[in-house]
């Protein structure tokens, strides 16, 4: 074995720092858990965690409300499962969300992760037509997104235009994030719909961000939130 493969088999086998800070921090945050929840609601956090991955549930994102009200007992509680959702995410919510899509009925665990880390998930061009799908969807409160205006809006230019389109709205649906809207009334064109997951990927200080670079301007942060309606994403005071 030569110098060159001796190197790379001991970066295959080291893990950067950073990544292992990470993961120290992240089981710190699930540790946290035991201090707010019971045994069996701190196991129910680990069954949405786990049915929250796309890779185990082929896109079936979360588990559904009826499950995680009959694991966590209280059905007949209406008010149970809000605070459930609180209490969790007041004690891992710097790692992760429990959020509720309640298009779907189901609970879903999302994962906060760096910028640097999310450009691996997502392409640029990904998250240019997210942005664009978001806005229209969360800002603007149009019900859907068509191919069409995706395509006249940021593929106009562009060789190839549909089937790069395709490919990153491909990307979106295997994240979640956006979903195929169906209706009859357009049964001969494709059109988007922003899910539960693609509302809530997007923090609070990147739409700032993006807001302010958009406007040449710094604003607060309850301008960015009323512009991007994110209170109406947000419960218990978060």
């Amino acid at each position: 074995m030569n110098h060159e493969e001796m190197r790379k088999q001991k970066e295959d086998r080291v893990e950067p720092a950073e990544n292992q800070a990470a993961e120290s921090h992240t089981l710190q945050a699930l540790q946290g858990l035991k201090g707010v929840l019971t045994p069996q609601e701190e196991l129910v956090f680990m069954n949405i965690l786990f049915s929250s991955s796309a890779t185990l549930r082929g896109g079936n994102f979360g588990l559904s409300r009826k499950e995680a009200e009959k694991q966590l007992g209280t059905a007949s509680d209406n008010d149970a499962l809000d605070s459930y959702i609180i209490r969790v995410n007041q004690a891992v919510g710097r790692y992760f969300k429990l959020i509720y899509d309640d298009r779907r009925d189901q609970l879903i665990v999302m994962m906060r992760v760096p910028a640097r880390t999310a450009r691996t998930t997502l392409s640029e061009e990904s998250l240019a037509l997210l942005l664009y799908i978001f806005y229209q969807q969360e800002v603007l409160q149009h019900e859907y997104t068509l191919f069409d205006q995706l395509l006249h809006a940021l593929g106009h230019e562009t060789t190839k235009a549909n089937q790069k389109l395709l490919n990153n709205l491909d990307a979106l649906k295997k994240i979640g994030a956006i979903e195929e809207y169906s209706d009859n009334e357009f049964s001969n064109e494709r059109a988007y719909q922003l899910t539960a997951i693609g509302a809530n990927l997007f923090s609070d200080s990147f739409l700032r961000r993006t807001a302010e670079f958009s406007q040449s301007n710094q604003l607060s942060k309850e301008e960015v939130l009323k512009f991007f309606r994110r209170y109406n994403l947000h419960t218990g005071g978060e």
